[in-house]
């Protein structure tokens, strides 16, 4: 089987996506049980997540330009 490229295998796509599941999840409880406090750490944690995935692209964890071409 052929090497696959393009499909978000770098650490900046799985820190960003996890950051941002862990923000999903705070404020779904937040908003199921009114908790003020889990809604603004994940709204912070979107932030943070959004941050951290382009971030870590520019620093150069993230997919080559180059990689998605076959």
């Amino acid at each position: 089987m052929e090497d696959e490229h393009g499909h978000g295998h770098s650490i900046a796509a799985w820190s960003g996506v996890l950051i941002l599941i862990l923000a999903s999840t705070l404020l779904s409880i937040g908003i199921y049980f009114g908790l003020a406090w889990a809604n603004w750490v994940g709204i912070a944690l979107v932030v943070i997540g959004i941050g951290a995935w382009v971030g870590l692209s520019s620093a150069g964890y993230g997919q080559s330009q180059g990689a998605s071409e076959h």
